[in-house]
């Protein structure tokens, strides 16, 4: 049975959405109604920039962008941090009816260039900062309201599909060299901005600080798009940034209402929380949010009692142009800490291996349908045949849905650990040790064994200052896993791998991650 979007269970909201088409018309109403309003906050000083501001910015480049020879269609990439010449880059280019593609400034010369052959990008913009080759770097004088464009090469284009009615072009999460190539329309942007500001109600009255890079989908659509179609504010932090040691003098210097972020960097925010956290009444936070990889459950207790704001989990992915699901605002449904929440302008359902609808409560793969779903993906036509079916994007989550329509996430297929016939969830186990004394992360992975296929490994970071040793950490383990799941062997170790957008980065522990254990 799929189950659509649920009303609140405590009441009809009055909150109507913002009403836009696309990236190209996301200004207009904010504009027109609050032209001097804040649009965003940037740089060290915390300049501000208002709404007339970014959108006369936003208008010249659109103009010289079009007088520059590109056409409507063709593709350019972007590569900035979180500063105002992303914003503009973006919104400028999507006006002059181009596909941008952002894309990750720290990637290696030799990534780049392979992706945008992939593309069949026609041209780079990049901010001051990053050195592109025949890039066209694009500067804002915010003091002066002046915009800089030094003209860079235009290229050839050679789009792997016709890309009509594209407006981004985004890279998934991994590595670059592993990262698909996911197409992005208008409706699926329009989609996906409607079905966070619905969440979460956001309007003219709220404020953030940009966490996550413009880059993936979180930090885009959740952040910044939402933020800006609402008629919202953003904190661009210093050198377009997070930083755990600014953070919260960016937070009470816009009053944030609300801020989204990876476990990893609430797991940051809480262990500095007691030298660095100002207090509940610096800043009028209403909610917390987290997406993007899992949450354990006592994490999110510890965030909600230090904050003092309820703390959201939401789910999605790039295909499906971010959110799929969230936990409701308190005043519109329950909070069920574990779960990822309610599905936000989607179908979702659960199949099994037959692919067969499971029922309430049974385990399978999540699937999802609605207008924020991608097509496919980009020159992978193996890959789209796989994903996307007759409508329907197959997450590769396993998860269960409750008799209120909450989804409980259990992890990702391809990360399951098979020992002896056993199908292990790393992810599950992973929750179990966050919840060690000591234990600040963790990682559980596979390793190879000829008798059972797989046993159970596991990498730990200690917080600083703990003693922390594998005997005790198996101890805990013992205690509250089956057999089965205990760790076979444990490493404490000093780092663990990420992604770019902060979540584990599975695949270099499935290639072998030394896992340079302390005092080796």
């Amino acid at each position: 049975m799929a189950v659509s979007t649920a009303a609140s269970v405590r009441g009809v909201s009055l909150y109507r959405p913002p009403a836009i088409t696309g990236l190209a018309d996301l200004l207009d109403r904010p504009v027109r109604e609050r032209p001097s309003a804040t649009a965003l906050v940037h740089a060290a000083d915390r300049s501000s920039l208002s709404y007339r501001e970014l959108h006369a910015l936003v208008d010249d480049l659109a103009h010289r962008l079009t007088r520059s020879g590109l056409r409507r269609g063709d593709r350019v990439v972007l590569v900035s941090a979180n500063t105002v010449e992303f914003v503009v880059g973006l919104l400028g280019a999507a006006r002059a009816g181009l596909v941008v593609a952002p894309v990750d400034p720290e990637w290696a010369r030799g990534q780049l260039t392979e992706r945008l052959a992939g593309l069949g990008a026609r041209a780079v913009l990049a901010s001051p900062d990053v050195g592109v080759p025949g890039s066209w770097t694009l500067r804002a004088d915010v003091p002066r309201g002046a915009l800089g464009l030094a003209s860079g090469e235009l290229r050839e284009a050679s789009a792997a599909d016709d890309g009509k009615g594209d407006a981004l072009i985004l890279f998934t999460v991994g590595t670059s060299d592993r990262a698909k190539m996911v197409p992005l329309t208008d409706v699926n942007v329009m989609a996906a901005i409607r079905g966070i500001c619905g969440t979460y109600e956001l309007g003219p009255g709220d404020a953030t600080v940009a966490v996550m890079p413009f880059f993936h989908s979180h930090g885009l659509f959740a952040t910044l798009l939402a933020s800006l179609a609402s008629g919202g504010c953003v904190l661009l932090p210093a050198g377009g940034r997070f930083s755990a040691t600014t953070f919260w003098d960016d937070v009470r210097a816009v009053a944030a209402t609300w801020f989204t972020a990876v476990p990893a960097v609430h797991e940051l925010l809480l262990e500095r929380a007691e030298r660095d956290y100002p207090g509940p009444g610096a800043a009028p936070l209403k909610f917390v949010r987290s997406s993007s990889a899992p949450l354990n459950t006592a994490t999110q207790r510890a965030l909600e009692r230090t904050f003092g704001a309820p703390l959201l989990t939401a789910y999605g992915m790039t295909e499906s142009t971010h959110q799929v699901t969230s936990e409701p605002l308190p005043q519109h449904g329950f909070l069920k800490h574990a779960s990822a929440g309610r599905p936000t302008g989607v179908e979702l359902r659960i199949v099994d291996a037959r692919g067969r609808t499971c029922a309430t409560g049974e385990e399978g793969e999540v699937w999802v349908r609605g207008p924020a779903v991608a097509r496919g993906y980009l020159a992978d036509p193996a890959a789209t045949a796989h994903g996307f079916q007759e409508g329907w994007l197959r997450t590769g989550d396993l998860g269960r849905l409750d008799e209120d329509g909450y989804l409980f996430l259990s992890g990702r297929i391809r990360n399951l650990i098979h020992r002896g016939g056993r199908r292990i969830s790393p992810e599950y186990i992973e929750d179990i040790l966050a919840g060690c004394p000591g234990v600040l992360e963790a990682a559980v992975f596979a390793l190879p064994d000829p008798e059972l296929g797989e046993r159970v490994g596991a990498a730990v970071v200690a917080r600083e200052g703990e003693y922390l040793g594998s005997e005790q950490v198996l101890r805990y383990c013992r205690g509250r896993l089956a057999m089965p799941g205990v760790p076979d062997r444990v490493d404490i170790v000093t780092t663990l791998p990420h992604t770019t957008q902060g979540g584990l980065d599975r695949q270099a522990l499935r290639e072998g991650f030394p896992t340079s254990p302390c005092g080796a």
